[in-house]
């Protein structure tokens, strides 16, 4: 068996495998974290809040993770979602409700995973306590689109990937400029 053909059943079972995990935790917490994550809500209430507590630092912090996230969205959904077409995983891999309510486009990459981290690894950089805070949804959201079968753990890896990546260039971007300009 090659790596390739090892990963993505490795990637498969992983999926029947959160998708089947049947909790109170699970039912109760990740639908409202699937419905703030929906077009960014979620962080753009992050935004207001980290700004609203932390003075220069927050404000810094909450710019920093609005352009961020921005970023990833246009990397993810912008670019890499129409370069590469994976089908959703099957409904019958998902053993409740969550699996009606799924996106029509390609599952690679998750673009509210490469938000969330996006968002999250760069208010971390400015504000390292406002950063972990964020963590926590940012982790309960990649969780939540494997889960409702709206994904792969490996689009979710790659939407991770891709928001650390547009974190790290907005971080760059102001040495660039002083660099170059």
């Amino acid at each position: 068996m090659g790596i390739l053909t090892t990963l993505r059943d490795g990637d498969h079972r992983l999926t029947l495998r959160m998708a089947a995990w049947d909790s109170d935790c699970a039912r109760q917490l990740l639908p409202p974290v699937e419905k703030a994550a929906d077009h960014t809500k979620l962080w753009w209430a992050a935004t207001v809040a980290v700004a609203a507590a932390g003075g220069w630092r927050g404000r810094k912090a909450a710019a920093a993770g609005i352009m961020s996230m921005a970023a990833a969205e246009l990397l993810s959904n912008g670019i890499v979602k129409q370069l590469v077409e994976r089908r959703r995983p099957p409904k019958e891999w998902i053993p409740h409700d969550d699996v009606e309510d799924r996106p029509d486009s390609s599952s690679f990459p998750s673009g509210h995973t490469a938000a969330a981290v996006a968002f999250t690894a760069a208010v971390a950089s400015s504000w390292p306590p406002a950063g972990a805070v964020c963590a926590i949804p940012a982790v309960l959201v990649a969780i939540e689109r494997v889960h409702s079968g709206a994904h792969y753990p490996s689009d979710v890896a790659a939407g991770a990937a891709i928001g650390l990546t547009a974190a790290t260039l907005v971080r760059a971007t102001p040495r660039l400029i002083r660099r170059w300009g």
